[in-house]
């Protein structure tokens, strides 16, 4: 890998600048999927679903609070730590909270999708569908891009 001609402060600002890039996406995706799940209980079909599927719904709200907690982090901690110095802190620990909130979003993402399948055309559609997913996501999120390394 060649290096950039950069000082590490400049490192540091282009690494932030690209996080940032990052967890715009991710988070709108996540906030989505919240808005979504938050609405659920209210709908007048809710009091028809099981026991299991309930706990499907708090698992996967608890897996997105989670996800959006980790991506929004970062934006508090630069307000906390802004002109302090400690950017290379806040990119490596933003960094480890993008990594984080990306796992809860996709454990959100397929759990989403196995209550929906499970609700709509039921429990084998439902587990065939979010293990396809699942695999997928590991995939494409994290065995490609580890290949790539």
């Amino acid at each position: 890998m060649a290096d950039r001609d950069e000082t590490p402060d400049e490192r540091f600002d282009r690494n932030w600048n690209e996080l940032l890039q990052e967890l715009r996406v991710a988070q709108t995706g996540v906030q989505i999927l919240f808005a979504f799940l938050l609405t659920l209980p209210f709908n007048q079909r809710w009091t028809a679903v099981s026991d299991t599927q309930k706990a499907t719904y708090i698992a996967t709200l608890v897996c997105t609070a989670i996800a959006t907690l980790c991506l929004i982090a970062p934006v508090s901690h630069h307000r906390i730590l802004f002109r302090r110095g400690r950017k290379k802190e806040l990119v490596a620990t933003s960094s480890n909270l993008a990594g984080v909130g990306l796992f809860f979003l996709w454990l959100s993402i397929v759990g989403a999708v196995f209550l929906i399948f499970e609700v709509v055309v039921g429990m084998s559609w439902a587990i065939g569908v979010a293990a396809v997913l699942a695999a997928a996501f590991i995939g494409i999120w994290y065995i490609l891009p580890i290949m790539r390394r």
